[in-house]
């Protein structure tokens, strides 16, 4: 079994967030710096980065419904 490094798998977490950004990306009314930005501070992007929590071995359109349902609850909250 080959070992990965703590540095590899952060590594390849930042990379799954460079595709979740492009796939937010298809939606009209974002750009890749502010959508990069507030994924990140979500809670989806927190969680994403907690390897405990697995999100990371799913792939870049599932964790990007994952962060537009947050989006929603959010919204829901406001009104």
């Amino acid at each position: 079994m080959i070992d990965v490094s703590q540095e590899q798998k952060e590594y390849a977490i930042d990379l799954l967030v460079t595709l979740v950004v492009e796939e937010l990306e298809k939606n009209p009314g974002g750009n890749s710096t502010s959508l990069l930005n507030a994924f990140v501070a979500s809670k989806t992007g927190a969680l994403l980065y907690d390897e405990s929590s697995k999100l990371w071995w799913n792939g870049p359109s599932y964790i990007a419904d994952i962060y537009r349902e947050e989006l929603q609850r959010e919204l829901q909250k406001i009104s």
